[in-house]
């Protein structure tokens, strides 16, 4: 008790609210750039097996499109699994439970062997799959044989992207981006000697192809093993150690957070991918125009990307503290960075739009005139949506970071399906806007799933005081 007229004992000062705020948007940033550079990295390995496989020939592009279309099914249903180690180890690493975190991975990379085994024996029927859809048997068995060459690479992968998610979890995410930096050139050489038979090597073609990216994917998996193993702070968690202990409880708890994540990104890139046919019946010069536009905006994506997997493990920290202010700050700081960041690519984007896609076509004149000048008004349309799709990201991983995957999963179908496929075709179709109106389409399906991820964030970390209030009111 003070008396009246003297002065309390001095007490720890509190920081201000302003700088504690800067410490988490710093904190969030640190994590976040070398994740966004690391997909960065991997669009890269992607851009050049394109670039390298485009000169065998149309029909080899296209088998490589009939190709990704089996795998994207596998990949992503072993995404959600795999992604799930970033909540989990975060949150043991906030409690300071060592033995939690590497628990944690370890059940991620048992997920990723249990799931790939299966899915990686389905894909040698690649061939069978494609003829069944109605594909001619030439083009499917051009991609039967790329396929039989990535045959067992999506278990190096995902146990790459766990490993990643474990050096995010315990703040150290730098080592992944250089073991993708080092990848980059190794992939490029090893792709073009083993797809043109030079160096000495076979000449594979597209067998080729997919053979380098099945060796490069382990060789990223064995050296983030060996980092891992070798270097600090990773070391002292024993990765592997009692790797064959059975683990029947957390492998649950990582699937029944994870499949939920796999089912949103499903119903999420469904819908991007459901609107390239939707191109092709309008033309060619709009499904040119619209894969100019969206791998601008898959770009522009790894940016959000990066803090939304940063979101998660700042959440997931503050969730493992069991400190509810500091989980409600990690979210919303991440949001609003995301936000602030993606304003201003947009910006720029539509500032630059007229000069984009000559990035991709070359010479404006003749022939691409007609396909530059749709991509550019895409991309004017696509700015209604970049600061919502960045905002709907991050307040996923937020979420996540939560454990909380299913109720978005639901969100995903309502926003993507329920409304935004129905705009797309919609607007494109009876509303005789064409490629414009499939982008609309997605302008109005992102407004609505991002509003109530971030909503959905905000109830959940509301104090408990302030929960019962707004459900007595």
């Amino acid at each position: 008790m003070t008396l009246p007229g003297t002065i309390a004992a001095a007490t720890p000062a509190t920081p201000p609210e302003r700088a504690v705020w800067r410490a988490e948007i710093i904190e969030t940033i640190k994590l976040a750039w070398p994740i966004a550079l690391t997909q960065l990295g991997q669009i890269a390995m992607m851009t050049t097996d394109l670039a390298l496989i485009g000169r065998l020939g149309d029909g080899a592009i296209a088998a490589v499109g009939l190709a990704h279309l089996i795998l994207f099914v596998g990949f992503v249903l072993g995404m959600g699994p795999v992604s799930a180690v970033a909540p989990l180890a975060a949150q043991a690493f906030g409690a300071r439970d060592p033995r939690m975190v590497r628990r944690s991975l370890r059940v991620g990379l048992w997920a990723a062997v249990m799931l790939g085994v299966p899915i990686n024996v389905a894909q040698l029927w690649g061939e069978d799959i494609l003829i069944a859809a109605g594909q001619s048997s030439a083009a499917a068995a051009l991609a039967a044989r790329y396929l039989t060459g990535l045959a067992w690479s999506m278990i190096p992968a995902w146990c790459f992207i766990a490993l990643r998610n474990f050096m995010g979890a315990v703040n150290r995410p730098e080592p992944a981006l250089w073991v993708t930096i080092a990848a980059i050139p190794v992939n490029g050489l090893l792709a073009y000697a083993l797809i043109n038979g030079a160096f000495g090597a076979p000449r594979l073609d597209l067998l080729g192809a997919g053979l380098a990216t099945t060796l490069v994917n382990v060789a990223m998996c064995a050296a983030a093993i060996w980092i891992c193993y070798t270097c600090r702070p990773f070391k002292k968690y024993r990765v592997l150690g009692r790797f064959w202990r059975p683990d029947w409880d957390l492998l649950r708890q990582l699937i029944a957070i994870g499949l939920p994540i796999s089912g949103a990104l499903m119903l999420e890139w469904g819908l991007f991918s459901s609107a390239a046919l939707l191109m092709g019946w309008i033309g060619t010069t709009a499904l040119a125009a619209h894969q100019i536009a969206l791998q601008v905006a898959t770009i522009l994506f790894m940016i959000p990307f990066g803090i939304s997997l940063a979101a998660t493990v700042r959440v997931g920290h503050a969730v493992g503290r069991r400190d509810p202010v500091a989980t409600r700050r990690a979210g919303f700081g991440a949001i609003a960075l995301g936000a602030a960041l993606m304003v201003a690519m947009t910006v720029i984007v539509v500032a630059f739009h007229d000069a984009i896609p000559v990035l991709f076509l070359g010479d404006d004149s003749g022939g691409n005139a007609a396909t530059a000048r749709l991509a550019a008004t895409l991309l004017l349309v696509g700015a209604s949506f970049f600061v919502t799709d960045g905002m709907q990201t991050i307040a996923a991983g937020a979420l996540r970071g939560l454990n909380d995957t299913r109720v978005p999963m639901w969100f995903a179908a309502v926003s993507f399906w329920l409304i935004g496929f129905t705009c797309v075709y919609g607007l494109a179709f009876p509303g005789r806007l064409g490629a414009v109106g499939i982008w609309i389409g997605f302008s109005i399906a992102i407004a609505t799933f991002a509003p109530l991820l971030i909503y959905r964030f905000h109830v959940l970390t509301l104090p408990k005081h302030a929960r019962g209030r707004t459900k007595d009111g």
